[in-house]
């Protein structure tokens, strides 16, 4: 063998020793391990902030914040033409002088910012950290006019970026996919 072929193997050789000592100090000195956090204070509320791929996993209740009749209806209406599973809509008792106004749980964080891009990012998210359940609340207000195009909810999506963590929260371990396969 002549030395060239050597000195290559030796190369070789050490690039791969060297390529299984980085993966073997990467994986234990990760710090996402633990997908809960280790600072998360018990009794924290566990926030799913993983964004919908399939808007029939969205549960919503729509009510009127208006004195329009038949708001809520016809937004209710909308929104389950676009596949969400909807409730039957109600009248609020406060009035909502924005657009709408978006009321959700820890359970429900990334599906409230899908439905925020519906409004165009224009609704105000009210978070609560004692809510439970899967559903989302939408109350109308005076300025609404429509829901967004769909092309109009993607820009909205990728203006927005990912949820963020509520205060307070942690967050939720992601386990199996409980979302149905779009593909």
């Amino acid at each position: 063998m002549s030395f060239a072929r050597v000195r290559a193997l030796v190369v070789v050789g050490v690039l791969a020793v060297a390529a299984v000592v980085f993966v073997v100090v990467t994986l234990f000195r990760d710090t996402q391990r633990g997908s809960t956090g280790g600072g998360c204070p018990p009794g924290a509320p566990l926030a799913d902030i993983r964004l919908p791929n399939d808007p029939a996993v969205v549960k919503i209740k729509v009510y009127n914040g208006t004195t329009k009749a038949d708001l809520a209806e016809q937004v209710t209406n909308e929104f389950a033409n676009r596949r969400f599973v909807v409730d039957k809509p109600g009248k609020s008792k406060t009035k909502v002088e924005g657009v709408a106004e978006i009321r959700y749980g820890p359970d429900t964080v990334g599906k409230a910012q899908l439905l925020n891009a519906y409004f165009l990012a224009q609704s105000t998210m009210v978070y609560n950290a004692k809510r439970k359940g899967d559903v989302v609340d939408i109350i109308i207000g005076d300025k609404f006019q429509a829901l967004a195009t769909t092309t109009e909810v993607n820009q909205s999506l990728g203006a927005e970026g990912e949820p963020t963590l509520p205060p307070g929260a942690c967050l939720k371990p992601v386990t199996e996919t409980t979302e149905p396969d779009t593909e």
